[in-house]
């Protein structure tokens, strides 16, 4: 019944925000231009799809951000592990990881297209950038705060560094981790965005901008419920992992409901 109620809500919220959209418009007279209705948005959508046209955009946007939020993430994980353990590394390398932070990507987007080009590579490096530290971030706050009892209690024992960073650390930082996955799915759909708005040949970032520039109100809208849909995906598919691997937090969370 939770279930039901937790998808039944939010469909009745959209319902009520499409009819006050479509009698907005109707209403008003509003010009298409500006502003269109909600079912002249879903079938240009509809068009899109039945012509094949939209299907090269949205190949070309999912694969940018997939491989630069692939490459990102590893390279967050990797980095933040090793500038949790290491006070060394955190002294030579996090100053400058956090210059590279403080610069808006959009002031670094002309400069990527510059280096990799128009083509894809330059949306893989730019969400590469933006989903980077938030992960990077919950990786050495997950793995620095994991409790010192239990670091204690393996060294007491001779437990190698690898095996207490593999089975303590590594799980005690799991929900750090995947909270900063999950923030780098919307991010990564924005830096894949940003750089097609900027300069592209393809993807749904250049749909919504050559749209744009005809005022073609219903491509515009047609082009952000892609991305919605994808970004809402995109999250609810880290969370069930999160809950596939995290599996004694569920365990947890069940228990603390039964006390209750």
């Amino acid at each position: 019944m939770q279930r039901l109620t937790s998808i039944l809500y939010p469909l009745i919220t959209l319902a009520v925000v499409l009819l006050v959209w479509h009698f907005s418009v109707v209403l008003l007279q509003v010009p298409d231009y500006i502003l269109t209705t909600p079912g002249a948005v879903l079938r240009t959508l509809w068009s899109y799809f039945v012509d094949g046209s939209i299907w090269r955009h949205i190949g070309y946007t999912v694969s940018a951000t997939l491989i630069g939020y692939v490459i990102g993430s590893t390279l967050a994980l990797v980095l933040g592990a090793l500038l949790a353990e290491s006070r060394t590394f955190e002294k030579f390398v996090y100053p400058l990881l956090i210059a590279i932070q403080a610069t808006p990507k959009v002031a670094l987007a002309p400069l990527i297209l510059v280096w990799f080009g128009f083509g894809i590579a330059s949306k893989e490096v730019l969400v590469v950038l933006i989903c980077f530290f938030p992960l990077f971030i919950n990786t050495i706050v997950g793995i620095r705060r994991v409790d010192p009892d239990l670091i204690d209690a393996c060294r007491a024992f001779k437990a190698s560094r690898w095996y207490v960073f593999r089975h303590v650390k590594l799980p005690g930082a799991a929900s750090d981790i995947f909270a900063g996955l999950q923030i780098g799915v919307a991010l990564s759909l924005i830096g894949t965005v940003v750089g097609e708005l900027v300069s592209s040949e393809a993807g749904l970032g250049y749909l919504i901008g050559s749209a744009a520039v005809n005022l073609n109100v219903s491509t515009m809208f047609a082009g952000v419920i892609l991305l919605a849909a994808f970004g809402i995906t995109g999250s609810q598919l880290v969370r069930w992992l999160h809950r596939r691997v995290v599996f004694w937090e569920a365990g947890r969370a069940a228990d603390t409901r039964a006390d209750t």
